[in-house]
């Protein structure tokens, strides 16, 4: 993604001035989405844990905030001549929604492969408001097309997350959180795509609540903020992740990682497979239906709980967007991370009974194969099979490779092998 024109040093803030406005103008427009305490959440990490539902939120996320707020700050002859963004999320649907309430006319540009259901709930909240225009393989190639329909058309770009009034939009949120609770906050946590919610929030709690330490969170694959952070200069990733697509940038805004530099204390980055243990955590325990990236925050509990104990806590809740048809890849990488599921390439002898007594000697009592795949080799001695087994504890690993090893089995453990196990699996 090419980045926006650097403001000049003396605009380089958030004030709260700004995000106070940005909550006047949203009133009537955003929800003011719950903060609420979670039991079990603080149980388990012996803290006091609130959510900020933004998954309640209109459009089931806070981008409606920064997009509404953006496109409220534009002038009439602006508006008259049409918005446009690219976006292949929620994104799209803030600025469809608010597109529709503002009567202006919007176009969004979104990658082909953008799976049919999120192209449907943008065409109803934009109704006749929108335009959606379906371009290129990846969000790179959208976001350069909507640049140049911008250009050529006048029409005013509303950026994901780098430009001021989107992150004063977002800055609401915490605001929100500030005055519906009734203690001081020791941490704020919230997830990092591109930057904009952190900037905003994080600018509100330095001018209200400066004694916060202020947590963002980023997904292990893609982890822009942090490596830009920690290199003192905004960089661009090679290569990402994009599992936590809400949050999976290559790189942040020139404007988000200035704010973010001078304000958040911390960013750390969580693997994606704890943030799909969140997920059916937050499902089975809670009733919540989490987006990965909404789920990030609460996932960074984890690596923070020496942290938080007997601590104010207050997680942001980001998005509840989540795409059903990903619940097996969402649970698949679940177990991985937890070390619950194994996949190994083992060569069987190819002789009758070979495999009833892998299932009956080398198998545990509570180990159960969940993927086999097998094609026999007349002319050699054995074949490969490729075998995937979820085991009830992660300490049963070592007790079935001794019960290959004493079977005179030869195997592959591929989840140590990324590259082949990610082509086989």
């Amino acid at each position: 993604m090419n980045a926006e024109p650097a403001l000049s040093v003396q605009d380089d803030t958030v004030t709260l001035t700004a995000i106070q406005e940005a909550a006047q103008r949203l009133k009537n427009i955003a929800v003011r989405t719950p903060l609420l305490k979670n039991h079990n959440l603080s149980e388990r990490y012996n803290a006091n844990i609130y959510i900020k539902r933004e998954d309640l939120q209109v459009v089931r996320s806070y981008k409606l905030r920064g997009a509404y707020n953006k496109m409220r700050s534009l002038s009439d002859a602006e508006l008259a001549r049409g918005v446009v963004c690219a976006s292949a999320g929620n994104h799209a649907q803030g600025v469809a929604y608010a597109c529709r309430k503002l009567g202006v006319q919007g176009t969004i540009f979104m990658p082909v492969p953008t799976p049919q259901q999120k192209v449907r709930q943008v065409e109803n909240y934009g109704k006749s408001s929108v335009k959606i225009v379906l371009i290129g393989d990846t969000f790179d190639d959208a976001y350069q097309q909507a640049r140049l329909f911008g250009e050529q058309n006048e029409a005013a770009f509303i950026h994901p997350f780098d430009d001021h009034k989107v992150m004063e939009g977002q800055g609401t949120v915490g605001l929100e959180i500030l005055e519906d609770i009734d203690t001081p906050i020791d941490l704020m946590v919230m997830p990092v795509g591109g930057g904009g919610l952190a900037s905003g929030v994080s600018s509100c709690f330095r001018a209200l609540s400066p004694a916060t330490r202020l947590v963002g969170v980023e997904p292990s694959g893609a982890a822009a903020m942090k490596a830009s952070l920690e290199a003192g200069q905004n960089l661009t990733l090679d290569e990402i992740d994009t599992f936590v697509d809400g949050a999976a940038v290559r790189r942040v805004g020139e404007n988000t990682f200035r704010v973010c530099q001078q304000l958040l204390d911390e960013v750390i980055a969580v693997p994606e497979g704890q943030v799909c243990s969140t997920i059916l955590s937050l499902y089975n325990e809670e009733a919540i239906v989490a987006e990965p990236a909404g789920a990030l925050s609460i996932a960074a509990l984890e690596s923070l709980k020496d942290q938080i104990e007997g601590k104010t806590v207050v997680c942001v809740l980001s998005g509840g967007n989540n795409d059903i048809t990903r619940t097996e890849e969402i649970k698949e990488r679940s177990l991985l991370h937890e070390g619950l599921k194994h996949y190994f390439i083992v060569n069987f002898p190819q002789r009758a009974g070979a495999l009833k007594e892998f299932v009956v000697e080398v198998l545990g009592p509570d180990d159960n194969i969940t993927h086999f795949a097998y094609t026999k080799k007349n002319s050699r001695a054995q074949a490969p099979a490729l075998i995937g087994i979820e085991v009830l504890n992660r300490d049963n690993l070592s007790a079935l490779m001794t019960n290959m090893g004493q079977k005179k089995l030869q195997y592959q453990y591929l989840n140590e092998e990324s590259d082949l196990f990610h082509y086989l699996v």
